[in-house]
């Protein structure tokens, strides 16, 4: 019982809980942006997206591939979402901090150890370096 304890107590598992319970909130925050506002906005201008009523009928068997259609435009609007709404900010985000972040080492041209950016002499192999 103990080792059950300590499994729960782990920063790991808490951290998984948290990013489900966060992730199940945005999926209907994206879910409504979808349903709510890029699908009306679809519809203004191309017409009703509701594949869902193509069917192909073969004996008795019904392929209800309007269905299936439906289901991979929702995906592919909400892929587009997190994308555009998330990824690509995120990402920019942290470009533009790794930019700021400059390197504060650099590398000695004689024994390729790490000096600071503004040394004129390596402290490991004592060669003379230009400093930047």
């Amino acid at each position: 019982m103990n080792g059950f304890k300590k499994f729960l107590m782990q920063g790991n598992v808490i951290d998984l809980a948290v990013a489900v319970v966060i992730g199940a909130a945005f999926n209907a925050i994206v879910q409504s942006f979808v349903a709510d506002l890029l699908t009306p906005l679809i519809s203004a201008f191309g017409g009703l997206p509701d594949f869902s009523s193509l069917k192909v009928t073969v004996g008795q068997s019904n392929f209800m591939y309007g269905s299936f259609i439906n289901s991979v435009l929702s995906f592919l609007m909400v892929a587009a979402v997190v994308y555009f709404l998330v990824v690509r900010p995120y990402t920019h985000f942290k470009e533009r901090s790794a930019a700021r972040v400059e390197a504060k080492t650099r590398e000695c041209p004689e024994c390729l150890s790490e000096i600071p950016k503004a040394a004129s002499r390596c402290a490991f192999c004592s060669c003379e370096v230009v400093a930047v």
